[in-house]
């Protein structure tokens, strides 16, 4: 294994680590949380084994989409900071072993920005074409809009425009138009200045809806919307050679496939375009499989996946900052996820998801908890982590829509959890009540106990850094065995390989398997090829061993390649292979 290629393409192998500046600390006691008071909390990230934070947006903004409607590409919302701020933020990080990605937001506007203000005042503005105008009445759009219960139509008439303006997510939100060679140069500056300050990429909101303008008109200087995404990382990797763009498109993985890169489909093309992808098929597919108790859906997801280009990776995820969308389930398969996890009304958004967060939809039962996180963990991918689900935060559904996971974190058991000072009343948005409040959740409480489950984060962190096959195998191997409610799956990386096993089920199980190439014959040296490790000769009749990398343990396996093995309801096991001889420490 050249364990020099893990620190080349760190985000194969990173653990990323998404917050909201305006709910994760409040320094100055106003209420609303602040750059000072993240770079004071930044030891708890990297105690926590956080290689890489991704910031939601921290621009000046109206403030109507909790900061996704900005007023201000090139500046720091005053009520967090100031660019000085931030540039003491990105030290501070690197020096902690963290890099700093952010939000890309540039699929539209607030029609606060100056930008729009300009379109809107005359059709002769040089601005009028930054975004996208009709004058004629449009025909219904209300099967086009993203948030089903804000907006009617993807069409707004603007009177001192005098035409209507396309927004499809709030009407407060034009879109930008990207087939304006202009817009496209204005949006690599933005890039290009916040790499100057430091950030090491950025998680590109709405690619899809980004993208879909580009090459539409007759006068455009590229010939396929995925040109401008290559020219921007292209320009991206020119200004910082390891910055990144972590793209967010939820299709079908087929239709994924392009954004990394891949323009014939034929899984050969080296990454040109995004460097990584969330995951949202297995997504959805491993809260099915969790909600029938049946780990099918997601293997099949996990044999679903294509191929993908050597440098690209895949974004693993519990949950986001969104809601918790099941949009790729159909019908009957969403109703059996909203039936076992949010059967409430309130409890649903937009139809399509939930607005939960993870412990509260498993009724706090640290054994499930446990099991999905380290799920998560040993997904083929690199593992995306919402602030607070470290410690097991639930939600406050009394915040609207998507605000009910975005709460205030929670570090002591004190007023307002220890955010801030305020009265709550002024905060940035209510503290979680209830069995999950900070009484009973919370990071100083947790940070003492050994059996806590930041603690277990922590040391699943550990261990996904300590095997590189996690984030470097091609493609999970499903394996072979009778139980429905188990997922027993292998990565392998050159000759590093592991075995994990999740039982989603309630009933304690043995899991029989057969490692047809793990079989070895007395006098077997082993394998031939140039993944083979140093032997001594004593040590060629060695057994193969599968050695526990979550706690003490370890099996041997048969002559023939077979091994049984036990799991707890809701258990899960880390089981690493190891050759006789292997230098690899355990």
């Amino acid at each position: 294994m050249r364990i020099r290629d893990t620190g080349d393409l760190w985000w194969k192998n990173a653990v990323v680590y998404c917050l909201d500046v305006e709910t994760f600390m409040d320094w100055n006691d106003d209420g609303v949380g602040d750059l000072p008071g993240l770079v004071q909390r930044l030891d708890h990230l990297a105690d926590l084994g956080i290689t890489c934070l991704w910031l939601m947006p921290f621009y000046p903004t109206a403030d109507r989409d909790d900061g996704y409607d900005i007023t201000d590409f090139f500046g720091v919302d005053p009520r967090l900071g100031d660019a000085g701020d931030l540039v003491e933020l990105v030290r501070t990080a690197k020096d902690r072993g963290i890099r700093v990605i952010a939000d890309l937001v540039v699929n539209h506007t607030s029609d606060r920005h100056p930008w729009f203000k300009a379109a809107r005042s005359s059709p002769d503005s040089p601005f009028r074409d930054f975004y996208v105008w009709r004058t004629e009445e449009p025909p219904p759009t209300g099967d086009q809009v993203v948030f089903p219960d804000q907006e009617d139509g993807i069409w707004t008439y603007d009177e001192q425009a005098g035409a209507w303006y396309r927004h499809r997510f709030y009407k407060h939100q034009p879109d930008l138009n990207t087939a304006n060679p202009r817009v496209r140069d204005a949006i690599a500056k933005v890039v290009g200045y916040w790499a100057e300050l430091g950030l090491s990429g950025f998680r590109v909101d709405a690619v899809p809806f980004m993208l879909a303008d580009a090459a539409s008109g007759p006068h455009d200087d590229i010939e396929h919307p995925h040109e401008f995404l290559k020219a921007l990382r292209s320009f991206l990797s020119r200004r910082t050679g390891d910055a990144i763009l972590m793209g967010e498109v939820n299709l079908p993985y087929e239709e994924q496939r392009l954004f990394f890169g891949d323009l014939d489909a034929d899984g050969s093309a080296e990454g040109e375009e995004l460097n990584l992808q969330f995951d949202f098929v297995a997504m959805q597919q491993m809260y099915l499989s969790l909600a029938r108790q049946d780990a099918g859906a997601l293997a099949q997801a996990l044999a679903d996946r294509p191929h993908i280009p050597r440098d690209a990776q895949w974004a693993t995820f519990v949950r986001n900052h969104d809601e918790l969308t099941l949009d790729k389930l159909t019908d009957a398969e969403r109703a059996e996820v909203f039936a076992a996890f949010g059967p409430d009304e309130d409890m649903q958004l937009y139809g399509r998801g939930l607005r939960r967060r993870l412990p509260p939809m498993l009724d706090g039962d640290p054994r499930r908890v446990r099991m999905v996180y380290s799920l998560l963990f040993t997904l083929p991918g690199t593992p995306v982590l919402f602030y607070g689900e470290e410690i097991g935060m639930g939600e406050n559904l009394a915040a609207d829509g998507r605000l009910a996971v975005r709460t205030p974190m929670q570090w002591t058991s004190g007023r307002n959890g220890g955010f801030s000072a305020a009265p709550p009343r002024r905060l940035s948005g209510p503290v979680v009540e209830g069995g999950f409040a900070p009484q009973h959740v919370n990071v100083a409480d947790q940070r003492r106990d050994p059996d806590s489950l930041l603690s277990f984060v922590k040391t699943l962190v550990r261990r996904y850094r300590e095997c590189p096959e996690l984030g470097w195998a091609e493609r999970a191997e499903v394996l072979d065995q009778p139980h429905a409610a188990v997922l027993a799956h292998r990565s392998t990386w050159q000759d590093a390989s592991m075995i994990a096993l999740h039982n989603l089920g309630p009933e304690a199980v043995t899991v029989p398997l057969r490692l047809r190439d793990l079989a070895r014959e007395p006098g077997d040296a082993g394998p031939a090829d140039d993944t083979a490790t140093t032997r001594s000769a004593a040590g060629d009749d060695e057994p193969v061993r599968l050695v526990d990398l979550l706690e003490d343990g370890a099996c041997t396996v048969d002559p023939d390649g077979r091994v049984e093995l036990e799991l707890p309801a809701y258990g899960f096991r880390w089981l690493r292979v190891v050759q006789p001889g292997s230098r690899r420490l355990l």
